[in-house]
């Protein structure tokens, strides 16, 4: 049984990781941005939702990413673990994701925290190429990340929940970190 939180910036490769992991461990690998968006494509009454606010350039509130989330981890594919990635967010978001959990009888294992330093995020960022991406945006993606997030570092890290590995190594580096600190 294998429960984790992937927290980490924009480019610090926690879907590239939570991915091969889940692949290995043979577990979902949640991310609330495909939540998001198969909602949306799928029509649900949350789905709609979140398109209202979606279309207006708006964020989709809290509540709503709570219901969707809480709607993911009632499925059955869940059973044997999960990763999820891009959530909790906030220290709200924990407080509730925590409260979740204890309604479903389930618990977090680990929460991962990908360290990476912001020169080494803005390069890999910049080398995806998308045209939303420039320095300036990239910049303020990770400060407003980490006025967001720093918080839930700290909440994490006095449960004695977090581990924080260093994102800034090679691909099958980290993947097999990874797979050390989940067995540990």
């Amino acid at each position: 049984m294998t429960r984790l939180i992937f927290l980490g910036p924009p480019g610090a490769g926690k879907g590239t990781q939570a991915q091969a992991l889940a692949d290995a461990e043979k577990i979902p690998h949640i991310s609330t941005g495909d939540i998001l968006r198969g909602a949306v494509s799928q029509q649900t009454e949350l789905g709609r939702q979140a398109q209202s606010y979606m279309d207006k350039g708006e964020l989709v509130p809290d509540q709503l990413i709570l219901e969707m989330v809480r709607d993911r981890l009632g499925k059955n594919d869940v059973n044997s673990g999960w990763i999820l990635d891009g959530f909790p967010r906030t220290v709200v978001q924990a407080t509730f994701l925590d409260k979740l959990l204890q309604e479903m009888h389930q618990s977090c294992d680990w929460v991962i925290n990908f360290d990476v330093p912001d020169e080494v995020l803005v390069q890999r960022l910049l080398g995806r190429g998308r045209k939303d991406d420039t320095e300036t945006v990239i910049r303020h993606r990770l400060d407003v990340y980490r006025q967001q997030t720093a918080p839930l570092i700290d909440f994490y890290r006095q449960r004695n929940q977090l581990v924080s590995i260093d994102g800034d190594q090679p691909v099958d580096q980290l993947t097999t970190e990874l797979q050390q600190v989940i067995q540990s």
